[in-house]
């Protein structure tokens, strides 16, 4: 939903985003989409993403511009690890098994979480009512038990972690 227009006229969403300034033309058209989605301007329903493409619009671009020196922080990844798993959940067909979340993540974050961190969080998100548990012969599958709450834990996690990037892109652009 776009608010108003901005000073060179692009679109000044409700919440002050300017959802134009990050454009196809600019190489940032996952912002773009991001931003739009979060504004609820969505050209449609939103797309279940595989993991290569999600590494391909997000992060292969920021490890190009710095140099292929950037790292996923893995305190912030813990953080967020509810709203990680939970996603990640949501986004996999099959293969939602604690061992393959975990490979999942140390793939699209690169960060090497162990079981003993990650099982917990697991185990707590089955006893909220958020993620159902399915014991298999070996493993235990995980399936979203909650819609609502899965789509408000990654909206929120979303509005903090685009807030404080904006926020930091903004005061960035005081050096330039």
């Amino acid at each position: 939903m776009v608010g108003s227009q901005g000073e060179m006229g692009g679109s000044i969403s409700e919440s002050g985003i300017d959802i134009d300034r990050h454009d196809e033309s600019s190489g940032d058209d996952a912002v773009a989409r991001l931003l739009r989605e979060i504004e609820g301007a969505s050209a449609g329903p939103v797309e279940r993403m595989d993991f290569e493409r999600i590494r391909r619009e997000t992060l292969e671009p920021i490890l190009a511009r710095e140099g292929d020196q950037f790292r996923f922080d893995d305190g912030l990844v813990k953080e967020s690890l509810d709203e990680l798993l939970v996603s990640l959940v949501a986004l996999r067909a099959e293969g939602t098994h604690g061992k393959a979340l975990i490979e999942a993540l140390d793939s699209v974050f690169d960060v090497d979480l162990s079981p003993g961190t990650v099982y917990p969080r697991l185990h707590r998100l089955d006893e909220r009512g958020i993620l159902d548990v399915h014991e298999m012969v070996r493993t235990k599958e995980y399936t979203v038990a909650d819609e609502g709450a899965v789509r408000n834990l990654a909206t929120d996690a979303m509005y903090q972690h685009c807030a404080m990037a904006l926020f930091f892109c903004t005061a960035l652009e005081q050096f330039e």
